[in-house]
């Protein structure tokens, strides 16, 4: 009897310990499940947006996350960038959320795109979204050219819209017309799904709906979520801030310069390693902008004008035409009909006028102090004029700035006479006659120095 209470006992605690073992594997995926990730993307979408928003979106796939929020304003940019963005989102398994936020904010471009490729498409009051059309970057497009780009951008909208259930036709003007929408007219044309003035909001609105992800159906379950926000990793960061055109413009000119002290003074080491790493890093950034090669030829052709301008007496033409040549460079550096993507005409002047003034002042300083004669020790006497004290025949001694010296000269010199210094030879002075040298040349020669 008591064997069978014990087995009892313990049929029931196995019982409870696996009762409780599926519950705290259970558990995890419960609280993962009640927890809506939240990402912030402002600016111009680059390579770098592209990286932060594919994390996220593997990061909410891999937690099980109720959803995951993008919290977005953009003017648009780069489409290879937004094709990357919306091939990961066509993929993911967890609900995607794109929100246009705060007011004022907006979804242009290939933000207009991204934001129809979300599972729930929503905006706050106050933000618009729309003006597709694509545009040149690096160059301009003929006829034929640009023909087939809106033709490409308007089925890649077409295929979103359709795949989402939004209005195709209305998705397609976005691009052939550049046509744009306020929140009240993209929703009330099905444009999108919900117009909320927080985050909060929307995820009480959204509570509840039924989305097609790449692992299937899914109820959003987004009421009284935990928010989990994501922020940029270094790396990320980092690379934002190189993308900007204005740090890759200063970078490029920073890397120049390095360079060019380094040629100029060979050992310095420092300017060298300096300015590598920042050339590398403008090349790194100018892979992912429009960048005309023009303007960084013009750039070139400046500084090498600001360097001439040093050894070559122009009366300030070769500067004149350096700042030209610098400031027309900057303007053309960045080909984008993106106002965020240029770099601003303010900083383009300014930095123009830093650097003519660097070159002409301090570059042009140092090189003057490297051309000029010693004026110290005794490489300073080589020129100089004395006066013989005792005869030189070929030794003797001669008297220089009020110092007794030994000298040598190759024909005789007489006590009185004036010689110039040729050159230094240990402590003896080797000179020449002055008064013959004068003679021969019929100039008058010079004072003594007594």
């Amino acid at each position: 009897m008591r064997v069978r209470v014990c087995a009892a006992a313990a049929r029931r605690l196995r019982a409870c310990l696996g009762l409780a073992a599926f519950l705290l594997v259970l558990m995890p995926a419960f609280a993962a499940a009640r927890e809506v990730h939240v990402i912030r993307v402002e600016g111009v979408i680059s390579s770098s947006a592209a990286d932060y928003i594919v994390s996220a979106i593997k990061q909410a796939d891999k937690d099980k996350a109720a959803a995951l929020v993008i919290e977005l304003d953009t003017p648009g940019g780069l489409d290879t960038s937004m094709r990357v963005i919306i091939k990961e989102m066509l993929a993911a398994e967890r609900p995607i959320v794109v929100y246009v936020a705060p007011s004022g904010a907006r979804a242009a471009s290939a933000g207009a795109f991204i934001t129809l490729a979300a599972h729930i498409a929503a905006m706050a009051p106050g933000t618009n979204i729309g003006a597709a059309a694509p545009v040149a970057m690096g160059g301009q497009m003929d006829k034929t050219m640009e023909k087939k780009v809106t033709n490409d951008a308007a089925a890649y909208m077409r295929t979103i819209a359709e795949k989402r259930g939004r209005p195709i036709d209305l998705a397609e003007e976005w691009v052939r017309k550049a046509t744009a929408k306020t929140e009240t007219e993209a929703l009330k044309a099905k444009l999108i799904d919900v117009v909320a003035p927080k985050l909060e909001d929307l995820l009480r609105t959204i509570d509840g709906r039924v989305v097609t992800t790449a692992a299937g159906k899914i109820k959003l379950e987004t009421k009284d979520a935990t928010i989990n926000r994501g922020e940029m990793n270094l790396r990320e960061k980092v690379l934002k801030i190189i993308a900007d055109p204005t740090v890759a413009y200063l970078l490029l000119l920073l890397g120049l310069a390095g360079l060019y002290f380094e040629f100029s003074t060979p050992g310095a080491v420092l300017p060298g390693v300096l300015g590598g790493i920042s050339l590398i890093l403008a090349l790194y950034a100018f892979q992912q902008l429009p960048i005309n090669y023009a303007g960084v030829l013009l750039i070139l052709l400046a500084i090498l004008m600001f360097v001439a301008e040093i050894k070559v007496v122009s009366h300030g033409v070769l500067t004149l035409g350096g700042l030209v040549a610098m400031i027309l460079g900057s303007v053309m550096l960045i080909d984008s009909p993106l106002p965020d993507m240029r770099i601003p005409l303010t900083t383009v002047v300014l930095t123009a006028l830093a650097v003519a003034a660097f070159f002409m002042f301090i570059v042009g300083a140092g090189v003057r102090a490297l051309w000029s004669k010693t004026t110290t020790g005794s490489e300073g006497l080589v020129g100089e004029i004395g006066v013989v004290r005792s005869t030189l025949a070929p030794r003797g001694h001669i008297f220089l700035r009020g110092e007794l010296w030994n000298a040598e000269s190759e024909v005789p010199v007489e006590p009185g006479e004036s010689v110039r210094v040729t050159h230094i030879d240990g402590l003896t002075l080797r000179v020449v006659p002055v008064q013959r040298a004068m003679a021969a040349s019929g100039t008058v020669a010079p004072g003594r120095s007594e």
